[in-house]
């Protein structure tokens, strides 16, 4: 018995057969509605000529965001990694 999961999903006008992980369908079926939420809004705001416009527009709002999460998290991680080294040399310091 496989342990994969054969599910089509339509972005822009398209069907894109895909062989997955049973726990990535959600997410991917998810993520599909998202872009296809956009695509109407990009089509509805803006002239656009081709889907591959909206599309690449699709792909730069993603990716940012994507990117400004990291962004963000990497500060948050570095304060946090910092308050660590202080409470370290805390306790060292009440153990000597």
């Amino acid at each position: 018995m496989s342990d994969h999961l054969k599910i089509k999903l339509s972005i822009a006008d398209r069907v894109y057969p895909l062989t997955i992980n049973p726990q990535q369908e959600e997410g991917l079926r998810k993520a599909a509605k998202e872009i296809e939420e956009m695509i109407k809004k990009f089509e509805q705001s803006y002239a656009v000529r081709d889907k591959q416009d909206v599309l690449a527009m699709c792909a730069l709002q993603f990716a940012s965001k994507t990117i400004q999460r990291d962004i963000e998290g990497s500060g948050e991680n570095t304060e946090a990694i910092q308050q660590l080294k202080n409470l370290e040399l805390l306790v060292k310091s009440q153990l000597s």
